[in-house]
């Protein structure tokens, strides 16, 4: 310590002091720099992927049926209400325009009319005159169609008994064969079928109906086992229907949710230009793909759900579906949004030039010349999504790039349609039966739904009646005959 004057060592130690205070403060604020300087950094990388996440609910909130994968059964009523305010409001009134030719309904040949009234004139409408010469070549004639009275047809069997006069042994008469053992006959089970599988009512509506209509008094277990009638009758038809499709040249696939025994299940559908033919499957997957295809070698027409990979030959992916996807990525902001709207746009000319050639407006070696350049061109926009480094326009787009083959398989195909149209078409009968019975509760019960919806829709794609069909199969296992055969006369499978 100095000996100097008296307060010399505290200035000097306030003065050293004083410097490292200066010192260690610099050091202190740059530190302090550098911690706020890293968490502006995360604030705002924060602040980014809060923005991208805001933006992701928001583009799921916006999801319905038209610009995504969800099928349209799945719209809540406000995308509903959206959908009707984009139509433009017509100006032309309700009801049948000037000039429209109508509909009128055509009169019954002579031979099918059951009541026959002819109707004179007593007198002259001017003068009262009531001397008139008929001239009765061309009547105007007036026909009314009437349902006819409705009572069930009861039929009773008395089976007798016999006895032995040599050993005393009593012996009673069976039912000759073609009598059905149950209390219903072939054409009360079809028309119950039918209510059920074609018509989706509730056991409960058709035991009320039966009643009603028919004067028909059913508990509900004899509805299920006419259903059960019914199914077995058509089971060996359905399934060689089934082989029939897997044979064919083109087809086209489609699922849908479903319920078994409250449990989750799906409902496939296969649909060709002679048949279609319905799975209830509890798996979505490879298992319940590979069993609906079989060893299909034709092309299949699916959207891009991965299990029908199974199917290792010639594949069209849905554009409906793409067309859902690219308004989707349109009506979003930035990079995203441009690359969505060319894509839609490209699309929509492709589906232009398609609608010529069903319509023979334009030749197939024109529509490939067109889609020569537009081909490269949706390629290259597919390409630039794959590096926008949005996620969902990314990742759509990869996967469309690693499988670009099964986007163009129609254009150098004839026969196969760019959507998957005809296979949703099918199975919207199946999801509005689910909404309204919930499913099935048993195997036995998902049996009879596929088999009823294969016969109702390749009868009605056959303009066969669906209901003539049912009776003569019933009958036919009735008499231990095999049941008629599903395909077409003239089998063609393209």
């Amino acid at each position: 310590m100095s000996t100097g004057p008296k307060g010399r060592t505290s200035v000097v130690f306030q003065k050293l002091t004083r410097e490292q205070l200066e010192q260690a403060t610099k050091q202190q604020l740059i530190e302090l720099v550098l911690v706020l300087q890293d968490q502006v950094e995360q604030l705002l990388e924060q602040n980014i992927l809060l923005e991208a996440r805001v933006a992701e609910l928001e583009r799921r909130l916006g999801m319905d049926s038209s610009n995504s994968s969800k099928p349209p059964s799945s719209d809540p009523p406000a995308s509903k209400a959206k959908r009707h305010r984009r139509k433009k409001k017509s100006k032309r009134k309700r009801g049948a325009q000037h000039g429209h030719k109508g509909s009128h309904r055509e009169l019954a040949p002579p031979d099918k009319v059951d009541h026959l009234s002819i109707i004179k004139p007593c007198a002259c409408e001017k003068c009262g005159g009531i001397h008139l010469v008929i001239d009765d070549s061309e009547p105007w004639r007036h026909q009314i169609w009437e349902i006819p009275e409705i009572k069930p047809i009861i039929s009773e069997w008395q089976m007798v008994m016999g006895i032995c006069k040599d050993c005393g042994h009593s012996t009673q008469a069976k039912l000759p064969p073609g009598v059905p053992r149950g209390n219903f006959g072939t054409k009360t089970a079809v028309v119950v079928s039918l209510l059920a599988g074609v018509y989706h009512q509730s056991k409960r509506f058709i035991k009320s109906l039966m009643a009603d209509v028919f004067g028909i008094d059913m508990s509900l277990g004899a509805i299920s086992a006419c259903e059960k009638k019914v199914s077995q009758a058509i089971e060996e038809p359905v399934a060689e229907a089934h082989g029939h499709a897997q044979k064919c040249g083109v087809m086209y696939a489609d699922e849908t949710g479903w319920r078994q025994c409250n449990k989750k299940a799906w409902l496939w559908v296969a649909v060709t230009s002679a048949v279609t033919v319905f799975m209830v499957h509890l798996s979505r997957g490879r298992t319940a793909a590979r069993k609906l295809l079989g060893n299909f070698g034709g092309i299949l027409g699916t959207d891009r759900w991965s299990p029908y990979r199974v199917h290792d030959g010639l594949r069209q992916f849905c554009w409906a579906h793409l067309v859902r996807r690219f308004r989707g990525f349109s009506e979003m902001k930035g990079e995203a949004g441009r690359i969505g709207s060319r894509l839609l746009d490209a699309t929509k000319l492709m589906f232009q030039w398609w609608h010529k050639i069903r319509d023979g407006t334009m030749s197939r070696n024109t529509f490939r010349l067109r889609m020569t350049k537009l081909r490269i061109e949706i390629g290259d926009l597919l390409v630039e999504g794959e590096i926008c480094r949005v996620s969902p326009v990314a990742g759509v787009c990869k996967r469309l790039l690693a499988e670009e083959d099964h986007l163009w398989t129609f254009i150098d195909h004839e026969g196969i349609e760019p959507t998957n149209n005809n296979a949703e078409r099918a199975v919207r009968q199946g999801v509005l039966w689910r909404k309204i019975s919930f499913g099935t509760q048993s195997e036995e019960g998902s049996r009879f739904v596929e088999r009823i919806m294969t016969v109702s829709a390749t009868c009605r794609q056959q303009k066969r009646s669906v209901i003539e069909y049912l009776n003569e199969a019933c009958l036919a296992q009735l008499h231990g005959h095999p049941a008629p055969s599903l395909l077409p006369s003239t089998s063609q499978t393209t």
